[in-house]
């Protein structure tokens, strides 16, 4: 379901990025004193986690950091994690195609692995991706290779997400029997977890579906019910795809305009409060909208005033994000081609070194039976130079 789908675009509340700076800080001071390689990668790979939603090209750089050393010390558990941040990084940029190469790199590393859980969870990341790219066939695909992992090792606690995932993209296709079943069971999880956010979650895609199968009822029960548990998960933006959902049952199933109008203007508050340009602009639209059916001119203007003016707001920052890829690719390449360049040096000089001491060894055994065969060896030609021109 988009509540589960987190759009790059938003802006995080002041005291959410207060806190995340402060865990940030603590493990930047943990990594100045860290000693050890495996140290060094776990800090870097959790701090690109926490950085990457207000700094992603600092993300960037530490998850590259961490891949970089990871790769070069053999832990192939670091390499994973930190191919991961670097796609979730990517993927909150926007960046999907660069976001699927990582997991996709990612993937292979845990089908030879061991760890079952990092196997679900790239299943499902490169599902989210697919469903991104509104390839729901492709995500399908991968929410199930991801769901027969988590049954076969029995991942109880990563369930709830594979099954909201799926009602999701059935949701999308508009498949309701399939997504009621996955969203039921979502719920029946969230209500053992008692997890108000999961259960806000769960709720609000049930009261989707019970909207798509004509069951006003119903919808409007989990709708409200949903908004309850959402408000106490402070989960604004998934409050505001319930209230427009709720606004919509009560204009085209209730005919209740007054109550339309409540939640919709309750949705467009909680959207520019927390910055949620998406979620201020469907609701403007709701409103332009119903107030132009009902014949209300000065406030549909009001309104449409609002659309013309997000609307504008949110192209500008498409392109600044398109801008912002280009140099984040750009960067990215220039630090995969270093690291290659490193690579190759190392391997240059390591078989330089090899060759000189092969050199001496053979030179000495030389010098003992027929000194006139020292020169027999010479230590001109580096053999790593045709190793360095196929790398490149």
């Amino acid at each position: 379901m988009r509540c589960k789908i987190i759009l790059y675009l938003l802006i995080i509340l002041p005291s959410v990025l207060m806190a995340q700076k402060q865990k940030a800080d603590s493990l930047l001071n943990l990594l100045e004193i860290e000693k050890t390689d495996t140290g060094k990668v776990k800090l870097m790979w959790e701090l690109a986690g926490i950085i990457n939603v207000y700094d992603p090209a600092g993300a960037l750089l530490y998850a590259q950091k961490a891949l970089n050393l990871s790769t070069a010390i053999q832990y192939k558990e670091g390499e994973s994690k930190s191919l991961g941040s670097l796609a979730n990084t990517f993927r909150k940029m926007g960046n999907y195609t660069k976001a699927l190469e990582l997991n996709l790199r990612k993937l292979k590393l845990e089908e030879k692995g061991k760890n079952p859980r990092n196997l679900a969870f790239v299943l499902m990341n490169i599902g989210i991706i697919y469903r991104y790219q509104e390839e729901y066939p492709e995500a399908l695909k991968y929410y199930y290779r991801s769901d027969s992992v988590i049954r076969e090792n029995n991942l109880e606690d990563v369930k709830y997400y594979i099954y909201m995932n799926l009602g999701d993209v059935y949701d999308m296709l508009n498949k309701t029997d399939s997504a009621f079943s996955y969203f039921n069971k979502a719920l029946i999880l969230s209500s053992n977890l008692k997890n108000d956010d999961y259960t806000g979650n769960a709720m609000t895609g049930l009261g989707h579906t019970y909207f798509k199968q004509d069951n006003a009822p119903f919808s409007l029960m989990y709708y409200r019910t949903g908004i309850e548990h959402l408000k106490v998960a402070n989960n604004d933006e998934v409050l505001c795809e319930a209230a427009l959902g709720l606004a919509k049952l009560y204009r085209e199933k209730l005919f209740k305009n007054d109550s339309a109008v409540f939640y919709a203007s309750f949705a467009q508050t909680i959207s520019e409060k927390s910055g949620f340009s998406n979620w201020q602009l469907n609701a403007a639209k709701f409103l332009s909208t119903h107030y132009k059916s009902v014949h209300n001119t000065d406030s549909a203007f009001v309104y449409l005033n609002k659309v013309l003016v997000l609307n504008d707001s949110i192209n500008s920052k498409a392109k600044i994000r398109e801008l912002q890829l280009m140099s984040s690719n750009e960067n990215f390449r220039q630090q995969e081609l270093e690291e290659s360049k490193r690579i190759a040096k190392k391997k240059e000089s390591s078989n330089c070194s090899y060759y000189l001491s092969g050199c001496l060894s053979r030179d000495s055994f030389a010098y003992t039976f027929t000194q006139q065969d020292t020169n027999s060896y010479p230590c001109n030609k580096i053999p790593g130079d045709t190793f360095i021109a196929d790398l490149i």
